[in-house]
Order: C-alpha cells, then sequence, then structure tokens
C-alpha cells in the first residue's frame, strides 16, 4: 500500500512490513513512529482514518490506544516516585487515608502497579454518569475488600489501575492524572496524548472498527467482563455510542486505566523521553528509575486461572516477553492496548516506539510485533 511520511535508510525495512501489513491484516488506517537516541528515525502513516467518509489518515491523527493509557499513568507514578514525592512502598494510605479500610491498609502503589492489590474490580455498581464525575468511583475503592491477601497474587487490574493510582496522583499533585500528565509532560514536549482529549481534538480522532473473526466476548457477569466495562458502566468491548470507544464523551472524560487518546508519534515520543530525551533534552526518567521499573512483579496464571500467555510485568509497564509482547531486551519497558496498538521504550538501545491502528484485532496482535522485529533486526539488537 502506499503510505505518507518517511524512514531513515537504515530503517527502511521499519517501512517496507509497515506496508505489508496493510495488505497482510487488512489495516484500515494505521501509524508508527521510531525514536533512537532522542532522534525520530521514522514517521510513517497511512490508509483511512474513518471508513464512514473516507477521511484519510493525517501525520496527526489520533486513535483510542486503550490501555496503552497504563504506561502513561504509571510513567507519572515513576515521575513522581523519582522526585521524592511519592514512595511507591508506602502504604497509599499515607497520600490517601479514607483509602485504609476493609484490609487495604498495608496496600502500596507498587502493588498496584504489578497488578497485585486483589483489586481487580470494584463491587459496586455505578452508571457512566457517575463514572465520568471521578468521585463516585474513589468512594467505590474506598469501600472495596481485595478479592486475595494484597502481595500474595495478580490478576490484571483493568479500570481500577488508573483510577487507584490516578487518585493517588490527585493527593499528591491536586490534578487528576490526566491533567498531570500534560502539565508535567505532554504540554511542554507537545505529545498529541491525552488521558481526557481536548473538545477541539475531536474531529482529528479516528474512528475504530472492529476486525472480522475477533473472539466472541464472555458472559457479563465475568470477571474478565465486569472488569473492561466497570460492570456494565461502559460499552466495552462495543465501541459504538454511546459510552463506547468511539463515543467521545467516553474519551473526552478521564477513564485513566484504558481511555487515552494518542498520535503514533504522542506515544513514540513519550518513550522516547522517558528513555533518552529527545532532541538533545534530558531523559525523563532515570537509569535508576528505569531499573526499578522493569524488575519483573508479576507473570504467569493469574489469580482467576487465567492462562499463562507469556505476559510479564515490571512496576506499570509490560516487560519483554517472547511469547506475548517481544521488544528489545531486559530494559525495554511498554504498554498495548485492546486494539492491537502497543508503545515501549529502552534505554539501552535508545528506542521510543509507537504504533497504533483502527482496525481492532487484538491484545498481543501479529501487527506491531512485526514492526518491532524489523526494529530489532536494523539495530542488530
Amino acid at each position: 500500500m502506499e503510505h505518507n511520511g518517511w524512514a531513515d535508510r537504515r530503517f527502511a525495512a521499519v517501512a517496507d512490513v509497515f506496508a505489508e501489513n496493510f495488505a497482510a491484516f487488512g489495516e484500515l488506517g494505521a501509524a508508527v513512529t521510531l525514536f533512537v537516541d532522542g532522534r525520530k528515525v521514522v514517521e510513517l502513516w497511512g490508509g483511512v482514518a474513518d471508513q464512514r467518509s473516507g477521511r484519510a489518515w493525517e501525520q496527526g491523527t489520533v486513535v483510542p490506544v486503550f490501555s496503552c493509557a497504563k504506561g502513561v499513568v504509571s510513567l507519572c507514578a515513576h515521575l513522581l516516585a523519582q522526585d521524592g514525592r511519592l514512595d511507591l512502598d508506602a502504604p497509599i494510605a499515607r497520600y490517601w487515608p479514607e483509602f485504609a479500610r476493609h484490609g487495604k491498609e498495608a496496600i502500596t502503589s507498587r502493588m498496584v502497579l504489578g497488578h497485585r492489590a486483589g483489586l481487580p474490580v470494584l463491587d459496586q455498581v455505578l452508571s457512566f454518569e457517575e463514572v465520568v464525575r471521578w468521585t463516585p468511583v474513589v468512594r467505590a475503592i474506598e469501600e472495596q475488600r481485595p478479592l486475595w491477601e494484597p502481595g500474595a497474587d495478580y490478576e490484571y487490574h483493568g479500570h481500577v489501575f488508573g483510577f487507584l493510582l490516578g487518585e493517588v496522583i490527585r493527593r499528591i499533585t491536586g490534578l487528576t492524572p490526566g491533567a498531570y500528565f500534560r502539565e508535567a509532560v505532554g504540554d511542554e514536549l507537545g505529545l498529541r496524548t491525552w488521558i481526557g482529549l481536548p473538545q477541539d481534538e475531536v474531529a482529528r480522532l479516528a474512528r475504530l472498527v472492529e476486525a472480522a473473526g475477533r473472539p466472541s466476548m464472555p458472559d457479563p457477569e465475568s470477571l474478565i467482563m465486569r472488569m473492561v466495562t466497570m460492570n456494565g458502566a461502559l460499552a466495552v468491548p462495543g465501541i459504538e455510542e454511546p459510552h463506547g470507544f468511539n463515543d467521545p464523551e467516553l474519551l473526552c472524560a478521564e477513564f485513566p486505566g484504558a481511555s487515552a487518546v494518542s498520535s503514533a508519534s504522542g506515544l513514540a515520543g513519550l518513550y522516547a523521553a522517558a528513555a533518552t530525551g529527545i532532541d538533545g533534552s534530558a531523559r525523563l526518567l532515570s537509569e535508576q528509575t528505569v531499573t526499578d521499573a522493569v524488575r519483573e512483579l508479576s507473570a504467569g496464571a493469574s489469580w482467576s486461572g487465567f492462562p499463562d500467555l507469556g505476559v510479564r510485568w515490571g512496576s506499570g509497564f509490560l516487560l519483554d516477553g517472547p511469547r506475548f509482547r517481544p521488544m528489545l531486551g531486559a530494559r525495554s519497558f511498554g504498554n498495548d492496548g485492546m486494539g492491537g496498538q502497543f508503545a515501549f521504550g529502552d534505554d539501552e538501545f535508545g528506542v521510543g516506539f509507537g504504533y497504533v491502528a483502527n482496525r481492532m484485532i487484538g491484545h498481543g496482535d501479529a501487527r506491531a510485533n512485526r514492526l518491532v522485529a524489523a526494529v530489532r533486526e536494523c539495530l542488530g539488537a
């Protein structure tokens, strides 16, 4: 497929794979960006942003990136820890006293970052209107009892991850996580990445479509569905309005575990800034902070018996895993999204990578993995 943008000669293989993905996987619209040692070396985009109108994907097109949001929130937590404002291993109650109820007194931010806090879902059923007001979710978290002894096991924490860490961020900074991210990182670097999309960006939003043959969804009462729909408040995995991930009302609100919206360049720039700095600027995360973030906390079969797919978690970030999300090595840290979007950084290889698309295939699908493999080959990693 004809695509737009450019790639340094050394990374021509990335451009080749990007074009091949359109034929091999039926890409609708997509983009990929790569930074190496703080310099952008690949910026490619192509296809259709909105199938209804035929609107083309542009360089600045943004798309819902689902749980790539967790990488944004985790970066914010690590920045606060690096600045001495947050102790990841202290009880959350130090910053949020009302949290210390019903067996949650010893839960730390680290446990949440590693999906080990025992709070993958909430018992309380909240409406969409309650969830977007933030405080009802905070109150529900305060009243929730852990499903297991905190720290003893792990299960993906879905939306609770973002709200729980987001409230810790708010207690420390006075800002919700989306607002803190823009103030601390996004605005200064000019990143087209938001948790809480500005209204004036809605017109540049790509529209999601479901790929044919996506797996059927589990029972609505199952743990996984309660997790991803917040007990039915969201129309997940449905993407249409109202309250699906094509709904601007959802995307313009702060659902910090899953409602980030970004361009490929925004995600790649974020991870490049974290790992190396951009264009000579200081890196956001120190070598010591990255070392802390990439220490494995969780892997294997989960508390609910979900099988081991090869997923490995550090403190808030996916780690390099040959079966699920192969990256570059032991210093790689990232996050992926339900539609197949993926972004990561690596300070050993000096990389910031971001891939986004609007045809949803799934977590861990081959499109981004093929692009990362091409990056690995070009770097000799």
